[in-house]
């Protein structure tokens, strides 16, 4: 595989290896580019859930994110765990100073899908204000969509004007996810300002979801740092992920994560043996 593309992903760590910068890396290398990385905070956390958070430094995260960019660069920036306000102005800053017109993909992490805090709530105004703005795509599930609006997105049919209204808040695309909606017809709604995109898939019957947020953001911006157009990126993003979740391996004891290299070449691995 030719390595085309490079991310800087500036997120925390998963000691489980489900979610996070390990699930950030795997789908990044998986689809093909390279994975750069500055480390926001470190867990302990397994598919049971989240057992400690260690932030980093702010001024060491800096360190991370200027020695990477001077001398790998970057074709695509990435956001996720950011934990708190003085984490998000050290990105922002470091954006404005050395972004330019680099895609930005913005996964505005808040709670994991065990339901522990990743972002202080203090924190999301700096995130609205700082970072935001400079986002050309933003993931929001449906419960951090709701804590950005403020108000209750209660079904897929409030989905539409809730993407309209986050992407006039951001003023860049946004990528509304209804994972979090009961039943099994789902929908993902995709706004740009201009077009209004439904995709519509079955919801897999599995408990091996952890992550997948983290990874279709992930998987976003390789395309993005490869030179695919937005949509494009979005589409093969899905189908990576989709995928990724049909083939999970079934691991740990909660809800276990997918398979980010189901996209590796079993007949090249078995050569190598």
């Amino acid at each position: 595989m030719r390595i085309q593309g490079r991310v800087l992903i500036i997120a925390g760590s998963d000691s489980g290896g489900g979610a996070g910068i390990q699930a950030d890396i795997k789908a990044v290398s998986a689809l093909g580019a390279f994975a750069a990385t500055a480390i926001t905070a470190l867990t302990a956390q397994n598919t049971m859930g989240v057992h400690g958070v260690h932030p980093v430094p702010p001024d060491f995260l800096r360190q991370q994110l200027e020695v990477v960019q001077a001398d790998i660069g970057a074709d695509c920036f990435k956001t996720g765990m950011l934990h708190d306000a003085e984490v998000i102005r050290v990105v922002a800053d470091f954006l404005d100073r050395t972004a330019g017109d680099t895609p930005l993909v913005v996964d505005p992490v808040m709670v994991s899908q065990t339901g522990a805090s990743l972002l202080q709530s203090s924190s999301v105004q700096a995130l609205v204000e700082l970072l935001l703005p400079r986002a050309t795509l933003m993931t929001p599930n449906l419960p951090e969509a709701e804590t950005l609006l403020q108000k209750e997105i209660p079904d897929a049919d409030a989905m539409p004007e809730a993407a309209r209204a986050l992407q006039a808040m951001t003023g860049g695309a946004v990528l509304l996810k209804g994972g979090h909606l009961p039943g099994n017809d789902l929908v993902d709604v995709f706004a740009d300002g201009e077009e209004l995109r439904l995709y519509r898939h079955q919801r897999i019957d599995t408990r091996h979801t952890h992550g997948t947020g983290c990874t279709l953001a992930s998987a976003i911006s390789a395309g993005l740092a490869q030179g695919m157009p937005l949509e494009r990126a979005v589409s093969r993003g899905r189908a990576y992920l989709l995928e990724a979740i049909r083939q999970a391996p079934g691991l740990g004891q909660g809800g276990g994560p997918v398979n980010h290299l189901h996209t590796v070449d079993q007949a090249a691995i078995e050569r190598l043996r």
